[in-house]
């Protein structure tokens, strides 16, 4: 789920010695009446997977909906992207990895490009890339892929059930610690049956969610390669491993480009997973130092899509000349996905963090309705929930089935979330940027955290120590995200706490956001539409203390118990109501300040690309199932738009 290819497997080994002794002490009569159950269970082989069973798309299909399967191949399409890089092994600490370095990757499981979802038009669904089908009984206690042998590397070596152990097993012995801790607890054993046949074994008593649409999302790599070059995956390195996908890399040039080239030779071409996608016979992506170089760079023509995050520049700086005449088109395009909760994290893992009321006390100085009317140009709305807009959005007061499950979990839910709403961002005057109101409420929470004022104005302990907040920042980011920010940090000087800004450059930022090494932070989870085993390391106490994808590092035994629930529901209806349940702890916790969302893309591109007339639910798609129009790009030319 993003978390892209979100854990890996473990190293094939022969079943452990206790659960040999089990087996082998085991009484003949359970023995036989086990095989005679193996026998009698449902197997079920496919050309996709979805935990229910139920597919879109039939095994004859020609293409997925959406796309046009007559798309032109050919042209380029150019993005920018802020910062710097020094690696393109995305899969480590180390370093920073380059923009799109996962894209030569393909699992057996297919994915879109630029790791959005294929297909886009439905959620939860997977498709056989790799694999040309699987197999798996009824329990989901294994799966079994059967792989395509016309699959290849770039190199011409094919692909075969041996990378796709070595990948798994790669991703256990040198990836990151979030992903190998949760594998080794849900995947013991691969097998590699023949060349062109591998097998997943999962462990008994556990939730079959995400465990073959997890194995069926691992990136493929050359085993071969891996053993000829001593490389590890653990280390940053411009080096990469050959990939099996449409695009391999062209050109790289450290902090200033790199190019991917649509492969010739592309073994999957044809294949109705891909028909009508994969456009592009190149896309470059340009670095640039500061948000302003980079729309500059565009209106220059120096690359030609953007999609807009600032708000300011959507409203007031597309009025430039090459808009005016048609060569530049401005769209707004419908996004169907829920919105990313982002917003100010709070670091859980800060002493002064851990009181609940403090933590409440600091989200009062944020006053969206100022910020988005004086800063925002009143493009946003507020968020409220990790499933926003969504039928898994929590309102009101829990009731039916999502009650029903709240209770049954019984101690371990917070007594309020069975009587009370859930919780909504507070509302501020729009006049004015500090709403004395809530600075009053703010001041009370403080007061009675125990942070009482000075002499000096300032908030201090019963030990004299003062209320310090630092706020980590990159310094190459929106001018209107820091004005966001400053004003903020402003209102919370005016509640006697010492509030610190540090902008850093990318670097520094990358470096200090993995260790953690912030109060606070603008940063954002992923949404949930559907339960799977990436909750626990998102949301979990299983991987709390050093997991990427838990930037508060949130360790809550009603979370737990939640996404235990939900892992094991054995309904649509009854996995719904988890995800309700889950979407209103998470808001009772309070790990972030919810700020404000948009629900369509802000796109901006030269006019020399298209794209199908109905967008898919779930996805933009511009490096995956838009195109080149020759003619138009020819147009832009001769009229010097372009160079």
């Amino acid at each position: 789920m993003p978390m892209t290819h979100a854990c890996a497997g473990i190293r094939a080994r022969t079943m452990t010695s206790q659960a040999f002794w089990v087996a082998f002490l085991a009484l003949g009569a359970m023995l036989i009446g086990v095989a005679a159950y193996a026998q009698d269970e449902k197997m079920i082989r496919s050309h996709g997977y979805s935990f229910y069973g139920d597919l879109k798309y039939p095994a004859d299909y020609p293409h997925f909906d959406y796309v046009n399967p007559d798309a032109p191949k050919g042209g380029e399409i150019s993005i920018s992207t802020l910062g710097t890089f020094d690696s393109m092994n995305p899969y480590s600490r180390k370093g920073r990895g380059g923009a799109l370095s996962t894209i030569m990757y393909e699992s057996l499981l297919g994915e879109g490009t630029g790791n959005e979802a294929a297909p886009a038009d439905v959620y939860g669904e997977a498709y056989c890339l790799l694999c040309e089908s699987l197999e798996y009984p009824e329990s989901k206690d294994w799966v079994i892929f059967h792989m395509r042998k016309d699959a290849k590397f770039s190199t011409g070596d094919p692909v075969t059930a041996h990378d796709i152990a070595f990948s798994h097993n790669l991703l256990l012995d040198q990836g990151l610690k979030s992903y190998a801790d949760a594998v080794r607890q849900r995947i013991p054993k691969v097998e590699v049956i023949d060349d062109y046949t591998v097998k997943f074994y999962f462990t008994p008593g556990i939730s079959r969610r995400s465990l073959i649409d997890q194995v069926g999302g691992v990136p493929a790599w050359s085993k071969k390669w891996y053993e000829e070059s001593g490389a590890r995956l653990d280390e940053s390195r411009l080096m990469t491993s050959p990939g099996s996908g449409p695009y391999v890399i062209d050109e790289i040039d450290v902090n200033r480009r790199i190019v991917y080239k649509r492969n010739p030779d592309y073994w999957g071409a044809d294949l109705p997973f891909n028909v009508g996608r994969n456009n592009f016979d190149a896309i470059r992506i340009e670095y640039f130092g500061d948000e302003n170089s980079a729309f500059e760079a565009f209106k220059a023509g120096e690359y030609t899509f953007r999609t807009e995050g600032n708000s300011k520049q959507w409203a007031s700086a597309y009025d430039f000349p090459k808009v005016t005449a048609g060569y530049v088109v401005k769209e707004d395009i419908p996004d169907g996905s829920p919105p990313t909760p982002s917003g100010i994290i709070f670091n859980l893992g800060r002493e002064v963090l851990k009181d609940k009321r403090v933590r409440e006390a600091v989200a009062l100085g944020f006053n969206f309705e100022w910020t988005n009317e004086s800063l925002q140009y009143g493009l946003f709305k507020p968020r409220a929930s990790f499933t926003q807009d969504t039928p898994l959005m929590a309102t009101g007061k829990p009731q039916g089935m999502e009650l029903a499950l709240l209770e049954r979990l019984g101690d371990v839910i917070a007594p309020e979330m069975l009587t009370e709403d859930a919780v909504i961002p507070h509302t501020s005057d729009p006049s004015r940027l500090l709403d004395r109101r809530n600075l009053r409420r703010a001041m009370k929470l403080l007061d009675e955290a125990g942070w009482a004022v000075g002499n000096d104005g300032k908030r201090y302990n019963a030990d004299g120590k003062p209320l310090r907040l630092t706020f980590l920042l990159i310094s190459s980011g929106s001018a209107t995200l820091s004005a966001v920010v400053e004003n903020f940090m402003s209102n919370l000087t005016n509640m006697g706490i010492d509030a610190v800004l540090e902008k850093v450059d990318s670097s520094q930022y990358t470096a200090r956001e993995r260790d953690r090494d912030y109060d606070l932070v603008f940063d954002g989870y992923r949404p949930f539409l559907g339960t799977g085993t990436g909750l626990a390391q998102l949301y979990g106490s299983e991987a709390a203390g050093y997991s990427l994808f838990n930037p508060a590092g949130l360790a809550s035994p009603m979370v737990d118990a939640i996404i235990e629930v939900s892992l094991n529901a054995q309904t649509k209806e009854e996995e719904d109501a988890s995800m309700m349940a889950l979407d209103r702890a998470l808001r009772h916790e309070f790990i972030m300040i919810p700020t404000w969302y948009n629900d369509s893309f802000w796109t901006a591109y030269y006019n020399q690309y298209e794209h199908p007339e109905t967008q898919p639910a779930y996805g933009l798609g511009y490096l995956d199932f838009w195109w080149y129009n020759a003619d138009k790009a020819a147009a832009l030319r001769a009229a010097g738009a372009l160079r």
